[in-house]
């Protein structure tokens, strides 16, 4: 149950704040001794997300302040997507070899295309891994020859293994049978044959230190 007084004794704050309640001993004192009113502002709706409130927070680079921020520094970003060109010139590479045999669904389409933008994201998780562990080397004091080789070699057993169960998630996709076949074999492999190809590159010169 809800109790609430005449609206003519309710019509603005002070009158809320002048109403006469009963105290403990029988008395009767004003609101405005036990309540306080605040007036703010607030939004007019809130944005939730999974039960939570949301907020979208916006913001502009301060001027002639580098965009860069996971690293700190816009030269790790390129040495990150360096072994992008070389993964895809790898899936290329075997495509054009399988489509000159007649090999079906080796050819440039759309589901190659988004296999190759998958790659794109795949092998760039090298460089990042790689990148990481080199920075905290370097800022030990070893040389930027020696931060590389050890980070490559800590790093090479993640790598592998990413690597490895990716290839293994798309073989489903090549040996597939039936309808679509031929667009999952595009896509399955583009992702295998240029994750494979790109993992090589971006090991092969850390093999000797490891």
């Amino acid at each position: 149950m809800i109790l609430q007084v005449q609206q003519s004794s309710r019509q603005n704050i002070d009158q809320i704040l002048d109403y006469h309640i009963n105290a403990g001993d029988g008395t009767t004192v004003p609101l405005s001794t036990v309540a306080l009113i605040a007036t703010r502002a607030i939004p007019q709706s809130l944005n939730h997300f999974q039960q939570l409130n949301r907020a979208t927070i916006e913001g502009v680079a301060f001027p002639a302040v580098s965009l860069a921020v996971l690293f700190e520094s816009s030269r790790d970003p390129l040495i990150i997507l360096f072994p992008v060109p070389l993964s895809i010139a790898g899936a290329l590479i075997v495509l054009m070899a399988l489509s000159t045999v007649g090999m079906p669904g080796a050819t440039l389409n759309i589901y190659t295309q988004v296999g190759l933008v998958t790659l794109m994201e795949l092998i760039s998780k090298h460089g990042i891994l790689i990148v990481e562990v080199a920075n905290e080397m370097q800022e030990a004091g070893k040389s930027r020859r020696e931060a590389i080789l050890e980070a490559a070699a800590i790093r090479l057993r993640p790598i592998l293994m990413t690597t490895a169960a990716m290839v293994l998630g798309v073989v489903p996709l090549i040996v597939a049978t039936g309808a679509g076949a031929l667009s999952s074999f595009s896509m399955g492999l583009v992702i295998a044959s240029g994750l494979a190809v790109g993992t090589l590159f971006t090991l092969s010169w850390c093999l000797p230190s490891t």
